[in-house]
């Protein structure tokens, strides 16, 4: 059973099926993407990385828009995220139309298999479990500032599908990353005030490619710094080959890694939505917030060792997200606590199989063993290969 309907999950159910395995696959096709994505979003990705995996061609994301009569695209092409949804639906009608609209509520260990329960009420047995819910359950919010959230003062971006309705409104955006830097654009556009707060001494923002195919740059820059699916560069390079091998790396390396390579950044597009547009506060730390009068007051340390105040009507908290296996409430608390974690990830093994046999991870849970390219779609092919060559040892 796969449970999720995104990219990962749908990527594993097509390699699955074509192993022979028989499946069943719960979620609404792209849900995260369309529910939780904002409108006028863009992908960070580009086009030649954004393809979700199937076990032969015909179903890229080329061949999605050639389907829809839309030519060839390349690097300097930022996908709408609304194009991505309907591929990722096209996707889904084509290679997996097994989905079924029902969602999990409830998995639990059974006599070494798994007991399902879903909202419609039907209860079966699964002998194995993909676990593919995306990354809204492990949207991080810093502890401080959960408790406003009752009160509509913060919120996490992932909780915003429009940006309207904070028209006329000053919204501190906190984070320096794709969606901080790019939640601020959309509110700018949207006609609100937004005002971004980094803990980073500076915002960045990559580079505009130099081709519109990588192919077609020169040898030279080629060998500087060679093509990936991440981006240019030996370390994406090597962290986009090598997600097998990254399993391997100690712990503390492979956190580091997975936090300082692709290190929050916008994506190049960006910089004329933002530089100049949208005042951007860098190297503050949050000291306090409070409400004040109907509003959130934050407290800052500015670089210097000064203080100062910000005071808005709404904090967007474009915090991230982090892996912990106890936010998944989907699982029973007795199999939540069966599987073993470091900082709250799960261990896998090669096949992304927990230290629960039968039970599996995949998408942005397995990026702390396998690495980055876990956080992205072109990591779809790594993972479904993997987990599907896994399920289907165990199920012949």
């Amino acid at each position: 059973m796969v449970i999720g309907a995104g990219p990962y999950g749908l990527a594993t159910a097509a390699r699955l099926i074509a192993s022979g395995v028989r499946l069943r696959i719960f979620g609404e096709p792209m849900q995260g993407w369309h529910t939780h994505m904002p409108e006028g979003m863009y992908l960070k990705s580009v086009p030649a990385a954004s393809s979700i995996s199937a076990p032969e061609p015909g179903y890229g994301f080329a061949d999605f828009r050639a389907a829809q009569g839309s030519g060839p695209v390349g690097d300097l092409y930022p996908i709408p995220v609304e194009e991505f949804i309907g591929y990722g639906r096209w996707f889904q009608e084509r290679r997996v139309p097994e989905v079924e609209r029902s969602m999990v509520r409830g998995v639990q260990a059974v006599d070494g298999g798994f007991g399902i329960t879903l909202d419609s009420g039907e209860e079966f047995l699964a002998s194995a479990v993909v676990v593919s819910t995306g990354l809204v359950p492990f949207a991080h919010e810093p502890r401080e500032l959960r408790r406003f959230a009752a009160a509509g003062l913060t919120s996490h971006a992932c909780e915003h599908r429009n940006m309207t309705r904070f028209a006329g409104q000053r919204v501190a955006v906190l984070g320096a990353g794709q969606s901080a830097l790019e939640s601020a654009a959309l509110l700018h556009e949207a006609a609100a005030r937004p005002t971004v707060v980094a803990c980073a001494r500076s915002v960045r923002f990559g580079d505009r490619p130099q081709a519109d195919l990588p192919d077609t740059r020169s040898r030279a820059m080629r060998l500087r710094k060679p093509a990936s699916t991440l981006g240019p560069g030996w370390s994406l390079w090597a962290v986009s080959r090598g997600p097998a091998a990254y399993r391997h790396l100690p712990t503390p390396m492979r956190m580091r890694v997975l936090h300082s390579v692709l290190g929050p950044s916008g994506a190049w597009w960006l910089r004329d939505r933002v530089a100049g547009r949208v005042p951007v506060l860098s190297g503050r730390t949050l000291v306090s917030a409070a409400p004040e009068d109907g509003n959130v007051r934050l407290e800052l340390a500015d670089p210097g060792g000064g203080r100062e105040l910000v005071r808005a009507d709404h904090l967007l908290m474009a915090t991230g997200y982090r892996v912990d296996v106890d936010r998944l409430g989907l699982l029973e608390p007795t199999l939540r606590q069966a599987v073993q974690t470091f900082g709250g990830a799960p261990r896998l093994s090669a096949g992304f199989q927990s230290s629960v046999p039968g039970l599996y991870f995949t998408g942005l849970a397995a990026a702390p063993c396998f690495g980055p390219v876990l956080r992205f779609v072109c990591g779809t092919g790594f993972a479904a290969r993997q987990v599907a060559a896994a399920v289907a040892a165990t199920s012949r």
